[in-house]
């Protein structure tokens, strides 16, 4: 995770910011502008925002680029959605590069590891809750926050592994035994953080995760 140096080939990064600069357009249109229609909403994302850039830089080092911190994508997702967790990491991402935590020729495969894995997956789980599980306080916590937390950084981490392993930059029994085992310690702390997060967040400012209906997960049920 948070990248830096050079990996792979000239090619393969001119093709990485190519697919980075499609992927902030298409977020671009398909953001609800219009879901931002307080400040406190805004100062709720930007505030989100300035915690999980304090987080990653506060990073453990294995070794060069194998670099291993809390996420708090989870958390940023169901917060705000998909559409600007994924804007808000990006900006993290350009704050955390400037601080000099990675560089700019990485940008790209930071926002798809440390973004668009963790934030889609983070989604994708949600809304599959939202589905086939009930509309249940216990639910949103319990396996969206704090078991969606944990399996994000899991996939985070097998993205990263897959991405040294295919860029050659380290070998698989140097991941397996070195690096990825890690992300098991890591996993339950993410999951704590997130799940603690937004237990506090449902209760007293569900108005700032819009993920969230009060309305729908507290609804009185008849007996």
């Amino acid at each position: 995770m948070n990248l830096s140096g050079s990996l792979v080939s000239l090619d393969i990064y001119g093709l990485s910011w190519l697919l980075a600069l499609l992927g902030l357009l298409w977020l671009l249109r398909r953001t609800p502008w219009r879901a931002l229609n307080d400040v406190s909403k805004i100062n709720a994302w930007l505030g989100a925002s300035i915690v999980i850039a304090a987080l990653w830089l506060l990073k453990a080092g294995v070794k060069p680029n194998l670099n291993l911190h809390l996420l708090g994508s989870t958390a940023l997702t169901l917060m705000v959605g998909p559409y600007f967790a994924l804007l808000g990491v990006l900006l993290v991402l350009g704050a955390v590069t400037w601080l000099g935590a990675a560089d700019w020729q990485n940008l790209a495969f930071n926002w798809a590891m440390l973004g668009w894995v963790p934030v889609w997956f983070s989604y994708g789980l949600l809304r599959l809750c939202q589905r086939w599980l009930p509309a249940n306080y216990f639910v949103y916590v319990f396996v969206n926050s704090f078991w969606g937390g944990a399996l994000a950084m899991l996939a985070t981490g097998a993205a990263s592994g897959l991405f040294h392993w295919l860029s050659g930059t380290y070998a698989a029994d140097v991941l397996l035994d070195e690096y990825l085992p890690f992300f098991l310690l890591l996993a339950f702390s993410e999951a704590f953080a997130t799940g603690m997060a937004l237990t506090v967040l449902v209760i007293y400012r569900p108005q700032w995760v819009m993920t969230f209906d009060d309305a729908l997960y507290f609804r009185k049920r008849e007996p």
